[in-house]
Formats: structure tokens, sequence, C-alpha cells
């Protein structure tokens, strides 16, 4: 089991939101309405752990040790929403999210294949890592600043427990994993070429509730992160490129191949595709 080990690495390393974060260094001449709505909009997109967790609980009921680490995945993510929503409460009142508005991302997403799904994440987080460094680049006020750094380690070691979870699904499942993560990769590392930010909350996850199945469309203001992204902390085409270059460098690790880009990965994948349709092929009669 992965549990016992991830809990003890991610237990050693967790913040204290009392503690370890700087409220007294607050500078109320560097928080701008304008950053102080976005610090709200990521902590109502934050509280979509919620129904990520009941997804994830849901499509891996054959998998108790996942299962048992989405209790600390679950725990911090939380948690995010939280220190996020204690900053506007301390010095935004105003702006803190109302109960409905934070009920408003919880909604059920449709059974998707596990493998898939975890790769997704695993994508997910390295986005949303480097997300958050731009944003504490981007923001002045030093304690949401600090919010922000903290949040982006938080992903990345989560991003790096998923890795975990994948390696064991190859050595559990082979070809049959690498098929599904390189398939999911080649999407992720794909942004560039798609109008819409490339994230688990931005994918529509429910066709029953279409167009209101994603967590961004559920929000107060279901535009705000495209702006956010190209306008206010400007992730541009430099950021972009260094979150493809960690999925491939990790999908390079993962699968013992060299990806140097998307194109090299996409290649692999059909390799990998072409293996199994002809696995799958009868004998000829004898």
């Amino acid at each position: 089991m992965l549990y016992p080990e991830l809990f003890k690495q991610l237990e050693a390393v967790r913040w204290d939101m009392d503690k370890d974060i700087p409220w007294a260094s607050f500078d109320a001449s560097k928080l701008s309405d304008e950053q102080a709505q976005t610090i709200k909009m990521n902590a109502i997109t934050e509280w979509a752990a919620l129904p990520a967790t009941e997804m994830f609980l849901r499509d891996n009921k054959d998998d108790s040790d996942f299962s048992a680490f989405m209790s600390i995945w679950f725990f911090e993510e939380q948690k995010h929403s939280l220190v996020l929503m204690e900053y506007l409460r301390r010095y935004r009142p105003e702006l803190v999210p109302t109960e409905e508005e934070l009920h408003e991302v919880r909604f059920e997403f449709e059974p998707a294949p596990p493998l898939e799904t975890l790769m997704l994440h695993f994508c997910g987080e390295i986005r949303l890592n480097h997300w958050y460094r731009c944003a504490s680049e981007w923001h002045t006020e030093p304690v949401i600043k600090q919010i922000y750094t903290q949040l982006s380690q938080d992903e990345a070691r989560h991003g790096g427990a998923y890795l975990r979870y994948m390696k064991r699904a190859i050595n559990k499942s082979g070809i049959e994993a690498k098929a599904a993560f390189s398939k999911v990769g080649v999407l992720m590392a794909s942004a560039r070429r798609t109008a819409q930010a490339l994230h688990p909350t931005n994918l529509h996850v429910n066709k029953a509730l279409f167009p209101r199945d994603t967590v961004q469309s559920r929000l107060p203001d279901p535009a705000w992160l495209e702006h956010w992204l190209d306008t206010q902390i400007k992730f541009n085409t430099d950021w972009e490129t260094k979150v493809v270059d960690r999925i491939l460098h990790n999908m390079s690790l993962l699968m013992e191949q060299k990806f140097k880009s998307v194109q090299d990965l996409n290649r692999y994948r059909k390799e990998l595709t072409r293996e199994i349709a002809a696995a799958a092929e009868p004998l000829p009669a004898v």
C-alpha cells in the first residue's frame, strides 16, 4: 500500500493555517478590489474538491489504498478553500463566498475510467501548481503571495502522489495503463491548441447538466477563469511551456521513454493503440 507512506510524507510538511501564514504582515494598500475578487473565485473553485472526492471514491470502490489517500487529498484541498476564505474574512469580509455559492459547485460527475481520471488530475495538479506560482507573482499583497506559494507547493506534492499511483497502475495493468495515461497526456499537454484552459475544473463532466456541467460554469462569474489567466495573472506562453515540459518530463520517467514534444508522446500513444489492437485480434484458424 502507498497510503501509509504518503500519509507520513505529507503529514511531515503540512503547514498550519495559524502559525505558517504571516497574517500580521498584511498590507491593505497592496490589495486591490480586482485582486480580492479573484481570491473569492479561487476559494469557490477549490471547494470543488468535494464533488471530485465523491467521484474518486465512487469510481475506485475496488481500490481501498487509493481511496484512503483521498482522505489526505480532500483534507488539503478543502483547506485551500478555507485559507482563501479566511483571508477574505479578515480583510474583505464582503467577498467571503456564501454557502449557496459554495454548494453550487457540488454536483455529480459522471462515471469515468479511473485510469484516465487519475492522469487527468495528475496533469491538473501540475497546471494548478504553475497557475498559483504565477498568481503569487501577480499579487502585490505579501500575505496572499505567501498563501498562493503554500498552495502551489501542496499541488506539486499532490501531483507526486498521483504519480506514485500511476506507477503502481502500470505495474498492475501494463500497456492498458500506459495507453490511458498517454492519451490524456496528449490532451492535457496540448493547451496551446484549445480555446479553453485545460484543467479538470474546466471540463464538461455531466451531459444532463450541459452547459452548466463544469465547475467554472457554476461560479458567480463563469467567464472568470479565462480572464484571470489571460488578462490578470498573464499566464502566457512561457508559463504554459513550463507546464508542458513538466508533463512530458514525468511521462518520460513513467514510460521509460524520451518525449521531447507532444508529438513524440502522441506517436507513442498511437504505437500503444496498435499493440492493443493487434493483441485483441483473433488467432487465424488452422
